[in-house]
């Protein structure tokens, strides 16, 4: 009932917004409201300003890709600041196709059909209002209704400008339907709608030698012509194709460049000048946003061809590549899972985190410079903070590779692998290890993996192991701290209240019996040793640490140990040092005693109420530690 009940107020929403009258009455709503008379370019662009722009450490980011793009902020916004927002404005680019190029499953046809949704949405807003002279199958601008001679007189009294030339069809509706008379001319509001072909086109390559020129174009009606007399009458002929459908709005070209050479050739008029050729009658024009998708190796292959030179500059090519985030790489397989059957199946934490390390491993180039490997270059494009580096260090890192993330494994092959592993294992739960595990046997049958790659994604999966390993490691014995993060602080207060001792030259009051003490040396060089500070190197370190707890202070910052990388480290590793012991003998011992039982079944539980693990993912966790421990 409650659905019927949407239906129905949906359908009574639909009727609300519908809107027909006379161009008369036409012209009152665009002197009110100038932007209904805006171009398909405009249209585009202002749906995605309406939706909300941000900018983020200096970067912009746009909620309308929100939830269904991640990690493309870059491209992205090249993509709305070089293309769409010029083209709106009326410069050059909007007479050029905007072509998609990247590798398979970085986002294309996503970005395409988001866009092609949000037309569909947007022209039923008040701001994204389309009006159409009634009748027309290609749904034509009202204003084109305007001659020629009195275009410059609307313009000063409108302001706005008139491309568009009246299609052969509506000129002799024009003058047997209206009488020549414009004013009376019946308009309507249209919704844009890729099902009822009404403003979005879409069209696919397929067999040069089957696919008709009309299906871009349209065709004549042979069963009219006996009634009409000839060809060249505008009602002998089916205003029907692609081209005709998608004025007013978007024209996607799937997979274009493997399009016949003569379905492209319609495009270099229909950018330049805004019309192309169909039948036996003059030059039809259109307003519509041309969009492209295609792979690199396509691209290289259209360009190295002479032929096509008039093409290319009527192109712009925008990148769009892999993701270079692990943080939004797990987004997107969350994002995959979530849409799924599978949904419903445990997924052990840092599992779909391991999986897109290995992903963005093999994205990433290796770093000129000897002093930052891979996995600092993943942290480091991640937003994460690694010792010794900062945000230039990022940019010049980007800037050694321009074309960075137009290659590597690609979302689907992980989530294709996550998959099996799911079906396979065939309980409600996998971890990181079963995933890791199902990655390495899909390469094997991953053909389009050389044997040298293979060699290098085997040791990608290694690095991401080892990763697990410690993030494994530091989960349990986080777990078996009972709080770990107040242990955390009273051993960096301890150890913070000794260094500013020793750093003064003063001493430290017993809390028990009041008497003077010195600062505890053993104390520091226990925390300071985990991070391989030499005898040397403490004076110095310790000296930082003040410094850098002054610098706090000034900014009015409160300093904790998460405030120091090396110091968290240190802290970390000290903490864990000296629960190994305790962890190494509970996790691995195959008969434990009522004592370690009651231990492992604590941890668990914690693990499951604070960890986001289910029971039997924690106990995989704990024996896979104990392991580990145990090496």
């Amino acid at each position: 009932m409650d659905i019927l009940k949407r239906i129905e107020e949906h359908r009574e929403e639909e009727e609300k917004v519908k809107w027909e009258g006379t161009f008369s009455e036409y012209l009152d709503i665009v002197k009110e409201n100038p932007w209904v008379a805006q171009s398909a370019h405009s249209r585009v662009y202002n749906m995605i300003k309406d939706a909300g722009i941000e900018e983020v450490d200096g970067q912009r980011q746009y909620s309308f890709f929100s939830g269904e793009m991640f990690g493309l902020e870059e491209a992205l916004e090249r993509l709305v600041e070089e293309y769409f927002h010029p083209a709106a404005r009326r410069l050059d680019v909007r007479k050029r196709i905007l072509l998609l190029m990247g590798p398979v499953s970085g986002g294309k046809s996503t970005l395409v059909t988001l866009l092609k949704r949000g037309m569909e949405r947007y022209s039923r807003t008040d701001r994204g209002a389309i009006y159409a002279i009634k009748g027309c199958p290609m749904h034509e601008n009202p204003l084109n209704l305007i001659p020629s001679h009195l275009r410059d007189e609307f313009y000063d009294e409108y302001g706005i400008r008139i491309e568009g030339n009246l299609s052969p069809l509506n000129v002799m509706r024009l003058e047997q339907e209206y009488g020549g008379r414009i004013e009376d001319v019946r308009v309507e509001r249209i919704f844009l709608s890729e099902d009822k072909r009404v403003g979005i086109g879409t069209f696919s390559p397929s067999d040069p030698k089957s696919q008709d020129i009309a299906d871009l174009t349209g065709s004549i009606d042979f069963s009219t012509i006996a009634e009409y007399g000839s060809e060249s009458d505008p009602r002998a002929y089916r205003f029907d194709g692609e081209l005709n459908k998608a004025n007013r709005g978007i024209m996607e070209f799937q997979e274009m460049l493997k399009c016949d050479e003569k379905f492209l050739w319609h495009l270099l008029s229909l950018t330049q000048e805004g019309n192309f050729k169909a039948g036996r009658f003059a030059l039809i024009s259109a307003d519509e946003m041309i969009i492209a998708h295609t792979n690199e190796t396509e691209y290289r292959s259209f360009i190295a061809n002479k032929k096509n030179e008039a093409l290319h500059s009527r192109i712009i090519v925008m990148p769009v590549p892999y993701n270079l985030k692990v943080s939004e790489e797990e987004r997107i397989y969350e994002k995959m899972i979530r849409e799924s059957d599978v949904s419903d199946v445990h997924i052990a934490p840092h599992t779909l985190k391991v999986a897109a390390m290995f992903s963005i491993l093999t994205r990433l180039q290796e770093p000129k410079k000897g002093d930052i490997d891979l996995v600092k270059k993943l942290r480091l494009y991640d937003g994460q903070s690694v010792e010794g580096f900062n945000q230039a260090d990022v940019d010049e890192l980007k800037k050694e590779y321009p074309e960075e993330g137009m290659s590597g494994i690609d979302p689907r092959y992980v989530i294709n692998r996550i998959s099996s592993t799911i079906i396979r294992k065939e309980i409600p739960s996998i971890n990181a290890l079963d995933v890791l595990r199902s990655l390495k046997e899909g390469l094997d049958h991953h053909s389009s993996i050389s044997k040298e790659q293979k060699e290098t994604y085997l040791n990608y999966i290694s690095l991401a192991r080892k990763e697990y390993d410690d993030i494994a490691k530091k989960e349990v014995q986080k777990a078996f701290v009972y709080s770990y993060e107040e242990s955390a602080k009273t051993l960096m207060d301890n150890y913070l209240d000794n260094v500013e001792a020793y750093c003064n030259k003063a001493k430290l009051r017993d809390p028990l019996t009041g008497e003077e003490i010195n600062p505890d040396e053993k104390l520091m060089r226990s925390i300071e040793e985990q991070i391989g500070i030499s005898e040397n190197a403490k004076k110095a370190f310790r000296e930082e640490i003040l410094i850098r707890i002054s610098a706090y202070a000034r900014k009015g910052k409160r300093f904790d140990y998460k405030s120091h990388d090396r110091l968290r480290e240190a802290i970390q590793k000290k903490l864990f040092a000296d629960l190994k012991d305790v962890v190494k003998i509970t996790t691995s011992t195959k008969t434990p005693d009522e004592q370690q039982l009651k231990k492992i079944n604590e941890v668990v539980a914690r693990l499951v109420d604070e960890h986001g693990y289910n029971i039997s993912s924690a106990n995989e966790l704990l024996r896979y530690v104990g392991s580990l421990l145990n090496r």
